[in-house]
Order: C-alpha cells, then sequence, then structure tokens
C-alpha cells in the first residue's frame, strides 16, 4: 500500500518492516493486523488492516513520531 501524508509517500513494499502485530486468524471478522515500518529516509509509519468488525475495518497508513516508536513497540 501506498500513501501520501504531508506530501511524504509511506508505500509498504519500499520500507522495512520493524515490528508486526496480529489479533484474531486469517478470515477472523474481528481479527486485525498493525505492521511498524521505516523508510529509507528514517520516517515511521503503522500500516492498518483488518476485518469488518475489527478495530481496523479498514486498510490504512498512518504516520508515527521517532519520539512514539518505542511506546508502540512495548504496547505491542
Amino acid at each position: 500500500m501506498k500513501k501520501i501524508i504531508c506530501k511524504k509517500t509511506y508505500d509498504t513494499e519500499a520500507s522495512t518492516i520493524v515490528k508486526k502485530y496480529t489479533s484474531g486468524s486469517f478470515g477472523d471478522p474481528a481479527g486485525y493486523e498493525e505492521t511498524l515500518y521505516v523508510t529509507e529516509d528514517g520516517f515511521y509509519f503503522v500500516y492498518e488492516n483488518g476485518g469488518e468488525d475489527s478495530i481496523h475495518p479498514q486498510e490504512t497508513i498512518k504516520r508515527i513520531a521517532k519520539t512514539a516508536v518505542q511506546d508502540w513497540i512495548d504496547k505491542h
């Protein structure tokens, strides 16, 4: 997935996975995944996707500040 936020491109195919968190199993309507990525330029973002009954019913990308990365990792 690719998304432009504030004139910066965040692309899951061109970035490196730092950590992935999965809740539920494939096909579970309440299941979801959150994947933390880092771009070549050192910017972080989270890819979110899940089933229709999950907290992430739509595929999306959200920026995350470098100062919040460790908190995200600790939470997951």
